[in-house]
């Protein structure tokens, strides 16, 4: 019965976001990008080749550096032209006032971020490979367990509004903040990533699902589409649940399927130095695009473009454009295809 009333809740969002374009279809509107998610120091090592399962290999060098992929993707957001507020939880450490710095810089809206008194900072232990940029990563939670739905406040759930969530936090309180977006009109997108499980009635209430070629294979599984070709899954799940998914392949780019139409957008060719904060760029961009007012294929277009150009420097945050460098990139896109 829970997905009966989280599919009655999606129809009447769509109607009133409906009212609300149509009242300015004119005119792009810069909406609040909503980013409840985790929030890490990142340790990243510099390394010849990534080491075999006991082994231990020297390193080149060490950079501590603000991520976390909710951190990661309202950073990317707000440096392409977002209003972004950050939800979420850090420790009472010396880690997060360094986790915090670059969407301080940036202007992120940072007022309902809360402290855990008996959580650390999360941190994450990144290796990366020198000459591919291929990247393992590990994560130690911490304080972002801590993180509750009640921190977003109420009044910033809308029809304007824009809720990206991750799997970083607690899942339960990610549905509970789901149920209650979709009740106030918001647009959904979630980032199914690290790759779990996510319940169908959740699946129903999502604008956008946004998923990397090993993610699309669990979240698929569990809907029952298990036995399907990875290449037909962003089609079978647009259809079966109503939502657009954004499936990101690397180095070949993007796929959006929304159930009627296929929009494929080529990675950029470079070469690749570091890819740990790429997903979560092609995410925030994502976000950040249809915020204001763009039309789905050229929200992928900046996204792909955006997930490419973080792949050309060190670091997660660090990495990523800005709106000049990116719409200049972007242009180098076909406009249709």
């Amino acid at each position: 019965m829970r997905g009966a009333r989280y599919g009655s809740i999606r129809c009447m969002a769509r109607v009133m976001r409906g009212t609300a374009r149509n009242s300015s279809r004119e005119v792009l509107r810069i909406a609040m990008v909503i980013v409840f998610g985790s929030i890490n120091i990142d340790i990243a090592t510099s390394l010849d080749r990534l080491p075999e399962r006991g082994e231990t290999v020297l390193g080149h060098g060490c950079v501590i550096s603000p991520g976390g992929k909710g951190a990661n993707q309202a950073h990317a957001a707000r440096r392409a032209g977002a209003s972004v507020a950050m939800v979420g939880m850090v420790g009472a450490d010396a880690f997060a006032a360094p986790a915090l710095a670059r969407l301080r810089e940036e202007g992120v809206d940072l007022g309902r971020v809360g402290e855990a008194a008996d959580e650390p900072t999360g941190c994450a232990t990144i290796w990366v490979e020198e000459g591919t940029g291929a990247s393992t990563i590990a994560v130690a939670s911490g304080a972002n367990m801590r993180a509750t739905h009640s921190q977003v406040a109420e009044a910033w759930l809308d029809t304007e509004s824009v809720v990206l969530l991750q799997h970083e936090v607690p899942l339960d309180e990610n549905w509970r903040l789901v149920e209650r977006a979709a009740q106030r009109g918001c647009r959904i997108l979630l980032n199914a990533a690290p790759a779990f499980p996510v319940p169908e009635d959740v699946l129903a209430a999502l604008e956008v699902l946004i998923v990397n070629e090993v993610e699309i294979v669990q979240v698929a599984a569990h809907a029952g589409g298990g036995d399907e070709p990875l290449r037909s899954l962003p089609e079978w799940l647009a259809r079966r649940f109503g939502l657009t998914v954004a499936a990101t392949f690397g180095a070949e780019g993007s796929l959006c399927h929304t159930g009627r139409e296929a929009i494929r957008m080529p990675a950029l060719s470079i070469d690749p130095v570091d890819t740990t904060g790429a997903g979560d760029t092609f995410s925030g961009v994502l976000a950040a695009a249809l915020a204001a007012g763009h039309e789905l294929r050229d929200a992928a277009r900046f996204a792909t473009a955006a997930g490419s150009l973080a792949c050309t420097r060190p670091g997660a945050q660090s990495s990523q454009p800005a709106w000049a460098e990116l719409a200049t990139a972007a242009a180098a896109f076909p406009p249709r295809g």
